[in-house]
């Protein structure tokens, strides 16, 4: 069983940055892939990013290329998105997730085992 518990997320204006946390336990962290979601009920869940468990790959959506990172540190079991530059459309709620299984990163939810409660992200025009 692995818990993964998301925080960072809250209410910022357009242009602006927010760091989100993925803290994991249970189960090896540092030998799975793990990914970041949002979902709207507009749009549904969509894929954000994901990085390879060494951090050697990393795999972005094309709407948050160049202005999303995603990163991990596996001696402290974390994971995290920094996100600059901020749109509206990047409003919604946040997961994280880890996949037990993909060697290497991927954009398919169905792939992932494990997910967290979600954090809110907020971005004011």
């Amino acid at each position: 069983q692995v818990q993964l518990v998301e925080s960072g997320g809250g209410l910022v204006q357009t242009g602006g940055s927010l760091r989100l946390s993925c803290a994991a336990s249970g189960r090896s962290f540092s030998s799975v892939v793990m990914g970041w979601f949002r979902q709207t009920p507009a749009k549904g869940r969509e894929f954000v990013a994901s990085i390879s468990w060494n951090s050697d790959q990393t795999m972005y959506a094309d709407s948050v290329k160049g202005r999303f990172t995603i990163s991990r540190d596996n001696a402290e079991n974390m994971a995290y998105l920094q996100m600059n530059s901020l749109k509206p459309e990047d409003t919604a709620v946040y997961y994280c997730a880890s996949s037990h299984w993909r060697p290497r990163p991927t954009p398919n939810a169905d792939d992932y085992s494990y997910w967290g409660q979600g954090t809110q992200v907020t971005v004011s025009s």
